[in-house]
């Protein structure tokens, strides 16, 4: 229903490739930048914008690709380095680990003297352009923006551009009237004296206008472009026929409707004298339009970004409430998992579609949050694992499987991992779960006071598996929205986390551990950040995290001699809240599995045979 299993397949990448290179000799060009972004920069785009996906094969969610003439490079993080060398075809192209090689690196390598790279100037950003120009121009080479996209003209079946109807996103869940957020925005326009900003972010547009749309998958947003004035009033562009009378009627009339067509030539007919660009989102054509029209450009942050991130009380509840609904479909999901365990008759699709089923019989959930990441054994080692057809394990006893995913529902968005044993767990799993498990509970419980940043928080979930020699190549957590996108800046607990925490903020929490080609672990809660408070016997304030997930741990894979006792007392804490919250809410036979599944570490070890 939410999520295609499709085998992915790189049959063509190869005839794809010599088809785009054909077409960029046709114009000129020597090369041709491929990034996996469409003209909003969001993490999932429509189907018509999988230009990556089309030309390589490469499914994974975040990506780019350089095609010249003489080779082509895919450029992926670690979450999908496993996943690039299985979908892409080594006779066309390199798998690049971004970490190693940049891509503008590889472009000064791959480029020459006289050599013209194009791009399209609607999926890259100034930061990204001026990042390869600095590149080509120390080899003489030059960056090239095409009018239409190439691979638009080799790609005969492209879909059309989606077309689903935008919803009003009612205040009892918004916490706030939308002509409240302008006015605060327009302020900080007004602030910083600018005329307006320029909006191309469809979750900022859609946060602030408290609406909501159907046009990308899991991510429940209408894709439009708007120009924020500092008086609060808006300039929206979008298909028109996304909008239904009661949609135009919440709008009223401070947000003037006009034709997506219409947004670059307004850009340059406004007289705008200073407008604000955030340098990292917003399309390389916006700023070279009004350039062109003798604007004052500002850099500077989305004035929706920090306001989005700090969820208010309304917000807040709403996260519960998901969160309390969503744990009863886990509940629900894991009982069943456990009674069919080691029957054979489990596969990585069909668990993932038992777990949608449950979310879906909640009668709230709107979508998934994003494909489900349904892996079993050494699947579970590549941290975005997608499973197809031609992929699906059958769940045997010995190993471990992995599932992270979440739902959509009206009131918020949830994002939940948890690994259970398959059979007896072997000696090496518990040790490994433990150590992840010992550094989510160290970010649980941490105590941090104003100004401290992810950076910081991410290195606390890292100590138990650095103690062993052991780490993860991706971030602790990341910013999550309020029905919104499951990944939402500019939050997050990474190594490049440089924002500061702050009173509301929702992020995951999702240390993790991956032996290639073995198994794979990873623990994930959602918290909420609290408001400070001094701390009994403190001097200092401190804020802290409210854990809003619910869902039982699998204490097969607790080696509680690893633990602490206040880690463990931790534990048995969040279990005892998790029965108590969840077992009015599930039917008998998960009632008596959830009385087994939240038992204290001690009395668990003391009821196992043996």
């Amino acid at each position: 229903m939410y999520q295609s299993f499709e085998t992915p397949s790189h049959e063509h990448g190869a005839a794809r490739l010599a088809d785009l290179r054909a077409e960029l000799a046709r114009r000129g060009l020597s090369g041709f930048i491929v990034p996996r972004a469409d003209a909003h920069q969001g993490e999932y785009v429509p189907a018509r914008d999988e230009r990556l996906r089309w030309l390589t094969g490469f499914t994974g969610s975040a990506g780019e690709a350089i095609a010249m003439s003489a080779r082509a490079g895919v450029f992926v993080d670690g979450r999908y380095t496993l996943q690039a060398a299985t979908q892409l075809d080594p006779a066309a192209y390199e798998t690049v680990p971004i970490a190693d090689t940049r891509p503008d690196d590889w472009l000064r390598e791959a480029a020459g003297k006289g050599d013209v790279i194009g791009f399209d100037p609607w999926l890259v950003t100034p930061y990204q352009y001026e990042t390869y120009r600095r590149a080509l121009d120390g080899v003489g080479a030059t960056l090239r923006a095409e009018p239409d996209n190439p691979i638009d003209a080799v790609w005969s079946d492209q879909p059309s551009a989606p077309m689903g109807a935008a919803r009003v996103h009612p205040e009892k869940l918004s916490g706030m009237a939308s002509v409240q957020k302008r006015e605060a925005a327009g302020a900080t326009l007004s602030e910083n004296g600018l005329d307006a900003f320029v909006l191309t972010l469809p979750d900022s547009i859609n946060w602030l206008l408290n609406i909501r749309g159907s046009d990308l998958s899991h991510t429940p947003v209408m894709l439009a472009n708007a120009l924020l004035y500092a008086d609060g009033t808006v300039d929206l562009f979008v298909d028109l026929d996304k909008l239904d009378g009661a949609m135009r009627a919440h709008l009223g009339p401070d947000i003037r409707l006009h034709e997506t067509a219409r947004f670059l030539p307004m850009l340059a007919e406004a007289g705008l004298a200073r407008v604000g660009l955030e340098k990292a989102t917003v399309p390389v054509i916006v700023e070279t339009t009004l350039r062109d029209a003798g604007v004052d450009i500002i850099w500077m942050r989305d004035p929706c970004t920090m306001p989005k991130a700090r969820k208010n009380t309304a917000e807040q509840a709403g996260s519960r409430s998901a969160h309390l609904r969503d744990g009863a479909a886990m509940a629900r999901f894991l009982c069943w998992l456990d009674s069919k365990s080691g029957s054979g008759d489990l596969k990585e699709i069909k668990v993932a579609k038992r777990l949608e089923q449950y979310r879906h019989e909640t009668g709230q959930l709107q979508d998934i949050s994003f494909d489900t990441i349904s892996a079993y054994g050494p699947h579970g080692a590549q941290p975005h694992y997608r499973v197809s057809r031609e992929t699906n394990l059958t769940l045997d006893p010995g190993s471990l499987y992995l599932i992270d995913s979440g739902g959509q529902y009206p009131d918020g968005t949830t994002d939940i991992t948890r690994v259970i044993a398959i059979g007896e767990p072997q000696e090496r799993h518990r040790r490994a779960f433990t150590l992840v498990l010992r550094g989510m509970i160290a970010v649980s419980r941490a105590l941090f006071p104003a100004g401290t940043i992810g950076v910081q928080i991410d290195a606390m979930a890292r100590l138990p598996l650095w103690s062993e020699g052991l780490d993860f190549d991706h971030g602790t957590g990341h910013g999550v929205g309020s029905y919104l996108g499951v990944h939402e800046g500019p939050v997050s607990l990474s190594k490049r986390g440089t924002v500061a925490l702050e009173p509301g903020m929702i992020l995951s929490n999702e240390p993790g551990y991956y032996k290639e080609g073995d198994f794979g672990i990873r623990i994930e809660n959602l918290l909420l950040v609290t408001p400070p408070a001094t701390p009994e016997g403190g001097e200092r304030e401190m804020m802290g995290f409210e854990t809003l997930t619910l869902a039982p741990i699998d204490l097969r894979l607790v080696a509680a001699e690893l633990m602490r006792p206040d880690e463990i007392a931790w534990l048995d804490a969040y279990h005892e809240r998790v029965y108590d919250a969840l077992y009015p809410m599930v039917d008998a036979s998960t009632q008596e599995w959830l009385e087994r599944a939240t038992m204290r570490v001690a009395e668990f070890g003391a009821a196992k045979p043996g």
